[in-house]
């Protein structure tokens, strides 16, 4: 009889939200596997960032007793993190420099800490959730109602993922953490938003999408009906150059090694998926049918016990929250824009940043005025210092990867500290 699937759920998180998540959801995700021939294991990977929100440790153990019962709980405390940092220099040979690239906090290097975790747990496939998604698909009735949809968003994965390098879900919701602004003369100006945008943007956030969420639904985007009835399963090709892919939703083949790189993103940047996708060439990614709905805002935490919006709110410009969370995705995205405009238009890297500072010059004192509460001018100096450490970050980049390759190597010959 074949051994029983180890599959793994790997949440980083600076916000107790998650407890909030794993206590509603724990019971679907038994129930979409309970079927799966020869058996799953469940483990749920929690690493709680304290510093983010400046939490204390106890709000992160707030799960229901039944879960501890039922599925493999393993917390992944800043304790853990240092002793596998000591390991990993004595067994692998590595320099503290060198761990300190792979585990840690912060976007990719805790992500990088689930994956060794889950190695180290004979996991086979790990799937990254977020705190702030839900599986659930809001869809667009014909009447213009909202028609909610649970989703299989482990199940999608595991049929998916044993011939495959890394499959990947969808999202709907609120596709990211950008406003909705009704743009006049008093606020701002259609066209000073859109130099803003273009000064911040990446692979994912651009003018044209962001536009094209205002004009349409609130900025909500909605779940495609041919999705959640099972029709798209689609092999991307050019990942990293035509297909970009979100960290939450990415559920990674842990048997297929080789083919997966370790995450990386510039100190308290974001992009840890981004430069992920950059050295996937040789990977088969599949994109499979199901839904994340995203909550940008937390405003619809309710969706997990049931409590479904009949409508969507326009996020207020007047709640500081919304200001907070669209300075801190703002902050995350100007310090890693550098970087990937370095490795994806070398040749025009300093035409194309003199342009970013020079749109975002002309832009940020409207968008402060925006959000009074929130100072979103220092954008221009972390714009400038980026810029100034790009050459450094991108040997960071390599050398992470390099140090990744290293580890690798030594898994394959069996050398992998127990648990």
């Amino acid at each position: 009889m074949a051994k029983p699937v180890e599959f793994g759920i790997g949440f980083l998180t600076g916000r107790t939200n998650i407890c909030n998540i794993i206590n509603n959801c724990y019971k679907d995700m038994i129930e979409q596997v309970k079927d799966y021939p020869d058996g799953v294991n469940l483990t749920i990977f929690i690493l709680y960032d304290l510093e983010y929100q400046h939490t204390k440790r106890e709000e992160f153990y707030t799960l229901k007793d039944d879960v501890y019962k039922k599925i493999q709980i393993k917390y992944i405390t800043p304790e853990d993190i240092e002793e596998e940092k000591k390991i990993l220099k004595s067994r692998y040979k590595l320099t503290k420099s060198e761990v300190n690239l792979i585990l840690g906090t912060g976007y990719a290097r805790a992500r990088n800490a689930i994956m060794y975790f889950a190695l180290k747990r004979k996991i086979d496939y790990l799937l990254f959730w977020d705190d702030d998604e839900y599986p659930y698909a809001n869809i667009k009735g014909e009447n213009g109602e909202i028609i909610w949809e649970k989703q299989n968003n482990i199940l999608e994965h595991l049929n998916v993922i044993p011939d495959a390098d890394i499959t990947v879900g969808h999202r709907c919701g609120n596709m990211s953490p950008v406003p909705y602004i009704e743009f006049n003369d008093d606020v701002i100006q259609e066209q000073e938003f859109k130099e803003y945008i273009e000064a911040v943007s990446n692979e994912v956030i651009s003018w044209d999408n962001v536009k094209k969420d205002m004009d349409k639904d609130n900025g909500i985007t909605f779940a495609e009906r041919d999705i959640t009835e099972g029709k798209d399963k689609i092999v991307l090709k050019h990942v990293g150059l035509k297909n970009w892919l979100y960290a939450s939703g990415i559920c990674i083949n842990l048997t297929h090694l080789d083919k997966i790189p370790a995450f990386y993103n510039p100190p308290l940047a974001r992009g840890e998926d981004t430069f992920f996708c950059t050295l996937l060439s040789e990977a088969r990614v599949v994109k499979v049918p199901t839904y994340h709905f995203h909550d940008s805002f937390l405003k619809y935490t309710g969706i997990l016990k049931g409590k479904f919006p009949k409508e969507f709110e326009k996020p207020s410009l007047n709640d500081t929250s919304v200001g907070d969370r669209f300075l801190m995705a703002s902050m995350g995205w100007i310090k890693y824009k550098p970087l990937l405009m370095y490795i994806m238009q070398r040749k025009t890297y300093l035409k194309d940043i003199a342009i970013a500072k020079e749109k975002l010059k002309n832009s940020i004192e409207k968008i402060n005025k925006m959000f009074p509460e929130s100072n979103f001018l220092c954008l221009v100096d972390e714009l400038e210092k980026y810029d100034q450490n790009v050459q450094e970050h991108y040997k960071e980049y390599l050398k992470t990867n390099e140090v990744w390759n290293r580890i690798k190597a030594q898994i394959y010959e069996g050398i992998m500290p127990g648990n």
